[in-house]
């Protein structure tokens, strides 16, 4: 299992909006369709209203990867900077 987590900054206010954008356009929706995909949610910070944390599963690092290539990939990066200011992302190994 390939899981990583990604750290957005989001611009004030807008994270909210952001989430509401990706499941209405149907992106999140085919996210979780693809080959390989375990896990692809979003949690948000208590602390600051304008990060949000994605953690995403996949069955391997291979599934990932094709993943940054889909049409509703392409789709999201289209919008994503009217919502996101920074992004940070890193690779978790989970034992157990």
């Amino acid at each position: 299992m390939y899981t990583i987590y990604v750290k957005f900054d989001c611009l004030p206010g807008k994270r909210a909006a952001f989430i509401d954008r990706v499941k209405a356009e149907g992106v999140l929706e085919a996210i979780r369709a693809e080959d390989g995909c375990i896990r692809y949610d979003y949690y948000l910070s208590e602390k600051d209203e304008n990060e949000l944390l994605l953690i995403e599963q996949w069955e391997s690092k291979h599934h990932q990867q094709v993943h940054l290539d889909q049409p509703h990939m392409v789709q999201l990066r289209s919008f994503k900077s009217d919502y996101i200011v920074n992004t940070v992302l890193g690779e978790v190994e989970l034992k157990g």
